[in-house]
């Protein structure tokens, strides 16, 4: 099976549920705790192996290409004072050359197509999509998973996980054949379905393992959901050519970062995570509660 060593990471959306802030930085790099979303994104691909990182850009993200630049100004200064902990933080974020590509989405035409615009990056082989706004809180990396997955199974692998009946019109809905637990096999995939029509309440979320046919059916694939090429809708294609889709069920938790709420709830579960912030985090959302009580 070949290798997945690629990934696309599509970040040409405008980000606007996030305004003003986004009026003048990307929304991927709002910050959690003290990394900015691709940040998250991008480690958890570099720890499921992947050599080459694929950007799907737009006009207003050059402090994107600018985060993964190496910043020699800034390296002196803490070089000069000592801040070796800081520095190895910096050097983290650093690319190596050509390690890192872009490519522009000039149309603001979906997923679907902001996968199809980095067609010619991809090649002929295998790849992996990553969503920046679905953060996964896991002691292994989700993609990792899925690449292990892939290994077995070949084909095509969406990560899918379970939704309460009322929000399945929020997500792409997997019709199941087979479920062994971990791996599902799909014989159907619904972008959005009513509530009163979904096959499952197993969503699709933000990590795809895709094969190179996909992106053939992206270019015959028209507007779908919202008058824009669902990524979704290719891969129903792709399954009634080949059946070769499977959901897999990830270990961790999923945030929303592409809302406030979900990027909120985020935010806590990461700062409670840290030794170094837990304790004082804590007792101020001890203190909220206790104060509302009383309120109350």
């Amino acid at each position: 099976m070949p290798k997945v060593t690629k990934a696309v990471f599509p970040v040409a959306g405008m980000g606007t549920r996030f305004l003003p802030a986004t009026k003048s930085i990307p929304k991927e790099i709002l910050t959690l705790v003290d990394r900015p979303l691709i940040q998250y994104a991008i480690d958890e691909a570099r720890d499921a192996g992947i050599e080459e990182f694929i950007f799907v850009t737009s006009r207003g993200k050059s402090a994107l290409e600018d985060y993964f630049d190496a910043a020699p100004e800034l390296e002196n200064s803490l070089k000069s004072r000592g801040k070796w902990d800081l520095l190895e933080e910096c050097y983290k974020t650093s690319m190596e050359c050509g390690e890192i590509s872009y490519v522009r989405q000039t149309q603001p035409l979906g997923l679907g197509h902001a996968v199809l615009c980095a067609r010619r990056l991809i090649g002929d082989e295998p790849f992996a999509v990553i969503l920046p706004d679905d953060v996964i809180a896991s002691e292994k990396s989700c993609l990792k998973e899925m690449i292990d997955a892939h290994e077995q199974t070949g084909g095509n692998i969406v990560a899918a996980m379970e939704v309460p009946f009322d929000r399945t019109d929020a997500y792409g809905i997997l019709d199941v054949k087979h479920d062994n637990g971990k791996l599902v096999s799909v014989k159907g995939l619904v972008e959005k379905p009513d509530v009163d029509k979904a096959p499952s309440n197993l969503a699709v979320i933000g990590r795809y393992i895709l094969t190179p046919s996909i992106l053939d059916q992206l270019a015959q694939t028209g507007e779908g959901a919202g008058n824009e090429i669902q990524l979704t809708d290719a891969i129903g294609l792709e399954l009634r050519a080949r059946g070769n889709v499977y959901g897999f069920r990830f270990d961790g938790e999923r945030f929303d970062c592409g809302s406030k709420a979900g990027f909120l709830q985020a935010s806590i579960a990461f700062g409670l995570s840290r030794h170094d912030l837990r304790d004082d985090l804590m007792d101020y959302l001890v203190q909220m509660v206790e104060t509302r009580r009383a309120a109350q």
